[in-house]
Formats: structure tokens, C-alpha cells, sequence
């Protein structure tokens, strides 16, 4: 993933907020955000994800790691959150929503508490990485 500095006022944000429909129910979106296999096949990138609260996963051949806080079966995931690149012991939190719309899901996004500079970044990784491949997947 690319790292691009955050500019103007994005620059000392340290939360977002996404939403994005996809045409997927929440359990399939739940399944693909927790089975590694899943994760792997819709992003093109290896992942390991232990799908329990507690467990740990790394994604995006080691890019993104952290642990799943709390899991509701087609309903919440949240995660401790960290690129790689961010010094130890630095977690943001990302928190999913997954409510259901018509026959698909409207994915609320928030993530929070991440170092000042990374709004841009992170905001585009969401869409490039998260959003556009489960999107292909629902098509």
C-alpha cells in the first residue's frame, strides 16, 4: 500500500467514517471480512485470519495486522488495526457495520484513534482495497 502523507485539513484528522453498499448479504460480507480464504480470493492478496474474538489476522501479505475485538455474525466486526509500518504498539480501531439493505448490506465504516497524517491514505486504501474488490465480487 502505498503511503502518501495526509494535506490540508485532512492532515490532523485521526478518525473516518465510510459507508458503501454492496450487493452482498451481511453474512456473506461477515464471511469474507473473517475467512482467510474468502479474505484472500476477493483482495488477490494472501491473509491469515484466526475468525474468533481475540484472534489475530494479517493481511495483505503481511500489511495490516491486529486482532478481532468483538464479532457479531452478520452484524459488527471490529479489530485492533495496524499497518505494518506504524511503530510498535500502535493500534487504531476499525470498527464494520453491516446492515441490511433490500437484498444487499450497507457497510458503515468507522475507523478511529490512527496517527495524524494518515486520513488520506487510509481513506483511499478503504475504497482501493476493501470496497472496490467486494464490489467485483458482488458483480
Amino acid at each position: 500500500m502505498q503511503e502518501r502523507p495526509g494535506t490540508g485539513a485532512n492532515k490532523k484528522r485521526t478518525s473516518l467514517h465510510l459507508d458503501m453498499d454492496v450487493k452482498l448479504s451481511p453474512a456473506r460480507v461477515y464471511e469474507v471480512l473473517l475467512d482467510e480464504k474468502q479474505f484472500a480470493a476477493c483482495t488477490g492478496l494472501p491473509a491469515e485470519i484466526d475468525p474468533k474474538a481475540g484472534g489475530a489476522f494479517s493481511m495483505f501479505k503481511g500489511q495490516i495486522v491486529g486482532r478481532n475485538i468483538e464479532l457479531i455474525p452478520a452484524q459488527r466486526v471490529v479489530q485492533a488495526w495496524r499497518p505494518a509500518h506504524w511503530p510498535p504498539g500502535i493500534y487504531s480501531i476499525v470498527r464494520f457495520e453491516l446492515k441490511p439493505q433490500g437484498s444487499g448490506t450497507l457497510i458503515a465504516l468507522d475507523h478511529t484513534g490512527f496517527p495524524e497524517g494518515d486520513f488520506d491514505t487510509l481513506k483511499s486504501g478503504w475504497r482501493s482495497h476493501y470496497w472496490e474488490p467486494l464490489n467485483k465480487l458482488a458483480s
